[in-house]
């Protein structure tokens, strides 16, 4: 009997670990030869600093089309690689959310030393998903003048209701939902692992995510989607990884007497009220 738990918890992993992938970026498209016929065997590789191994790779299908999955937000850079071929690099694509990048290339034939390099805008419309998303960068989370708390986040998304409208000077749990559904239907994630508790619809719980150390929030505001279960937003914060440097940050926030005020007056003291309410 004693094995039982760690069953249920190599179980619970199992379940979630799905949920886990395909909270992340992606990257996708077909590859032809200059003919416009589809190549198979195509090395496709991903490069970023946002990645602790520096590059992931996939190998086109007979179809020609490749995926590379489970990325970092950040910013890319794609090489084609064919034995014949010219090498061709895309640079510049930035991944943020669960964003699907299409980045298509034409290999023609060549020598191998040659390497064609196509600098462009990245690819700013998600063509494989319905998904309706706001993206908001760590950097402008550590400019904003309130505390470090999800709650915080909600008025810069129009399509996310709850939380107060004040600056806040400490963290707290606050529900949130979208309009039109109800105020508690929201969900919060932490790298796409939920953290809800049955407490107040079972989008939030006790525990307050580190928000000042978040590479990105990512708020989905499109309801009805088939990994959640309710249709309001959903809040997911995407911590800090990898990296060669040591960096800190240090948050205070407070207020002085001269701030707060105070309706115990001196008749209220001398009428008996020993401690105000």
């Amino acid at each position: 009997m004693r094995g039982v738990p760690w069953v249920r918890f190599v179980v619970f992993v199992l379940a979630f670990a799905p949920a886990l992938a395909h909270a992340q970026a992606t990257i996708t498209g077909l590859v032809k030869d200059s003919s416009g016929a589809v190549l198979p065997g195509v090395l496709v590789e991903a490069a970023s600093p946002a990645l602790i191994e520096k590059v992931r790779s996939a190998v086109t299908d007979g179809s020609g089309q490749y995926r590379i999955v489970d990325l970092r937000p950040g910013v890319y850079s794609v090489t084609f690689t064919l034995t014949g071929f010219n090498t061709v690099k895309r640079e510049g694509i930035e991944l943020t959310g669960t964003f699907t990048s299409t980045v298509n290339a034409d290999l023609r034939v060549g020598s191998l030393e040659e390497t064609i390099t196509v600098t462009g805008e990245s690819p700013i419309v998600d063509v494989q998903s319905v998904r309706r998303q706001t993206t908001v960068d760590g950097d402008v989370i550590a400019s904003l003048p309130t505390s470090r708390s999800y709650g915080a986040l909600f008025q810069l998304v129009p399509a996310v209701t709850g939380g107060s409208r004040d600056v806040l000077t400490r963290p707290g749990l606050v529900v949130f939902g979208g309009p039109g559904g109800r105020g508690t239907e929201g969900r919060l994630q932490v790298d796409g692992l939920g953290v809800g508790a049955p407490l107040s619809g079972g989008g939030v719980s006790g525990y307050l995510p580190d928000i000042a150390n978040a590479q990105e929030v990512t708020f989905t505001t499109s309801g009805g989607l088939g990994e959640a279960e309710v249709g309001g937003p959903t809040m997911n914060i995407v911590p800090k990884t990898g990296g060669n440097a040591v960096r800190g940050t240090i948050y205070a926030a407070g207020v002085g007497n001269a701030l707060v005020g105070s309706n115990y007056t001196d008749e209220l003291r001398a009428a008996g009220l020993r401690t105000p309410g």
